[in-house]
């Protein structure tokens, strides 16, 4: 049996990745006043460039079910059935998109909540393509996906709460607001795939240094399986973040990747994360 796998934008894989396990990828948008783009048409540094210079937050978009429709045809067309892993649903209503396109496919395409975002995400659909290759079943690479999600620890710094904020994708890390906008905060992404406080700090090294304290102490007694690493326009940030993670845990990073557009309208420039795997 042959088996499609579908993501969207959000996952920000690099194209090699994209191309290597031959993933279909549907883009989220981004509009800029009146201007539209597809979240791939922007490349990161020509975003959070144009970012910068705005007065007014761009907005986001999901693909609509009619695009997710024309994607399931275009795979099963070709394959037996469809895997599409998405963004949270605590944080997009991507996956409701989703529903109402596979509702067309007769259990065709078995939809997957990441639960997460960007390199979070990313490292699911890389098990499911490892699963796919393998030979395994839709099930049992449903339950790869799923036993890697309950295995996972994803945290980020920002440079500040200003995006999230004016976004409208705070949650629960609106108790930081007010005077601590000013201080980088420390966030990690729950079971339920929704944004936490895990700490504050006063400065970017200060941040880095609360990630890796934040993982370590969830990697208490257990062995790290894999180590990603994503930024917004802070790849210095993001070395720093790689070296003091590969020294603590001796894992290589195997997905070094930017937050793009659409995340980034939300998170803003400086984003700093980390997801570990664990065993």
């Amino acid at each position: 049996m042959k088996i499609a796998l579908v993501t969207d934008s959000t996952a920000d894989l690099p194209q090699r990745l994209i191309k290597q396990w031959k993933i279909l990828v549907l883009p989220l948008k981004v509009s800029f006043g009146h201007q539209q783009y597809l979240d791939c048409e922007l490349t990161s540094e020509e975003f959070y460039t144009r970012l910068a210079s705005e007065s007014e937050l761009p907005k986001t978009s999901q693909p609509s079910p009619e695009d997710f429709a024309s994607v399931y045809a275009r795979a099963l067309a070709e394959y037996d059935e469809v895997i599409s892993v998405h963004i949270s649903s605590g944080l997009s209503g991507t996956l409701n998109s989703a529903y109402v396109a596979a509702e067309k496919f007769a259990g065709k395409v078995h939809l997957v909540d990441s639960r997460s975002i960007s390199l979070g995400i990313g490292q699911q659909v890389l098990e499911a393509a490892k699963g796919i290759q393998e030979g395994l079943a839709v099930k049992a690479v449903l339950d790869r996906i799923s036993e890697m999600r309950e295995k996972m620890e994803t945290i980020f710094t920002l440079d500040t709460l200003e995006y999230l904020h004016k976004g409208g994708r705070i949650g629960t890390v609106k108790g930081m607001l007010g005077a601590l906008l000013k201080i980088k905060p420390v966030i990690r992404v729950n079971e339920e795939g929704v944004y936490v406080p895990a700490g504050i700090a006063r400065s970017r090294e200060k941040a880095l240094a609360g990630i890796v304290s934040a993982l370590e102490h969830a990697a208490a007694g257990r062995t790290v399986k894999a180590l990603a690493i994503a930024h917004g326009a802070a790849k210095d940030a993001a070395d720093k973040l790689q070296d003091k993670l590969e020294s603590v845990f001796n894992v290589r990073v195997s997905l070094f990747t930017q937050v793009g557009p659409v995340i980034g309208v939300h998170t803003g420039p400086g984003t700093v994360g980390a997801s570990v795997v664990f065993a």
